[in-house]
């Protein structure tokens, strides 16, 4: 056996795991090899690889990001991506291709194999929003960071008797948002599943404050969006892949509690620091049955399959049914997090607060 693997799409923790695991099994219970492409797809392009052994991968397993490096390049950027794609595996010997990403590599994967050359996936993003699989490695990571940041930031709202406002990322999804909120015990947590009414989020402040609790957090992914009509929000800039640059609501939320509210607010973005450093276990662990797991299913021939965990056992599945729709905070996990949010106090308008 003989595979190529590469990292694409923003990194996480947990990537070396996977890459580990993928190693180990080719090598040792394959007697195979691997190639290893650096920066995603370009790699591929651009013949730019080294070999992966187990001795290479030795003492990786801790460490954040990702040894091969990543990108958001991909094949299809240019008119005769695929046909490169298909020169390298062929220049290389390779069984196929194991890449390892988000919804948009997943695209990638679907597109390559739907044009008959041989890949995998591994599921790969801190926002925990890919379809088909219950869980992704370095989404638990990303909500200890995150909880870790409240649980702190807890305490120097007490001391200031301040409100403050916790960026978290979360494009499109507010899973990150969600778990932290409820485990760090905010206030308030902003998603973007469903759209926040500034008026209401400022009642809940001042009913907060009014009982004599005079510290808030309040969580926002930073995909949250208001309710149409009610705030206005700047457009946002669009990268050279086409996507959103996203960051800033936080920001314009504490902005709007303070001017509605009088009360004294800031805000904490946490930004890329949810991507860095350890692993908890959990991540390392399913990254480690994902890397195995899909040299697993190239040895099978189950090409076009994307691994992907299923009340707790890793199974194969389409990846063109992991790819075109996201997984959405589930209506239960809302209420949950609703539950321990700060009551609505009634009442028409905000009132400003002044503290005697």
């Amino acid at each position: 056996m003989r595979i190529g693997i590469l990292t694409g799409g923003g990194d996480c923790p947990g990537l070396n795991a996977v890459i580990r695991a993928a190693v180990r099994a080719v090598e040792v219970d394959h007697g195979g090899e691997v190639v290893g492409f650096h920066d995603s797809w370009r790699g591929v392009l651009h013949d730019e690889w080294e070999p992966l052994t187990v001795d290479r991968c030795r003492g990786i397993l801790p460490r954040g990001g990702t040894i091969l490096g990543t990108s958001r390049d991909q094949p299809y950027q240019q008119p005769d991506g695929a046909e490169l794609v298909g020169a390298a595996i062929a220049r290389h010997g390779l069984d196929a291709i194991v890449a390892v990403g988000g919804e948009g590599s997943m695209g990638v994967v679907n597109d390559l194999h739907q044009d008959g050359l041989p890949v995998v996936g591994v599921p790969k993003t801190i926002d925990n929003d890919l379809a088909e699989t219950e869980m992704t490695f370095g989404f638990q990571t990303a909500v200890q960071i995150c909880t870790d940041a409240i649980d702190r930031l807890h305490t120097t709202a007490e001391s200031h008797d301040r409100v403050l406002v916790v960026e978290v990322m979360g494009r499109h999804v507010g899973h990150i948002a969600v778990w932290a909120g409820l485990a760090g015990g905010a206030s308030l947590t902003l998603v973007p599943e469903e759209p926040f009414d500034i008026e209401e989020v400022c009642r809940r402040i001042v009913g907060r404050h009014r009982l004599g609790r005079f510290a808030s957090i309040v969580v926002v992914a930073e995909g949250a969006v208001p309710v149409e009509g009610t705030l206005d929000v700047p457009e946002p800039e669009v990268d050279r892949w086409g996507h959103e640059v996203l960051g800033g609501i936080g920001h314009q939320v504490a902005s709007e509690i303070k001017g509605r509210t009088g009360i004294e607010s800031r805000t904490t973005v946490l930004g890329h620091v949810q991507r860095g450093g350890t692993p908890v276990a959990f991540d390392r662990v399913l990254g480690s049955r994902f890397g195995v797991a899909a040299v697993d299913a190239v040895a099978d021939g189950a090409l076009g399959q994307m691994v992907a965990l299923q009340r707790d056992r890793i199974v194969r599945v389409p990846v063109a049914d992991a790819v075109g729709h996201l997984k959405t905070v589930d209506r239960e996990m809302l209420r949950t997090g609703a539950l321990f949010s700060s009551p609505d106090p009634g009442g028409r308008g905000v009132p400003r607060f002044s503290r005697d």
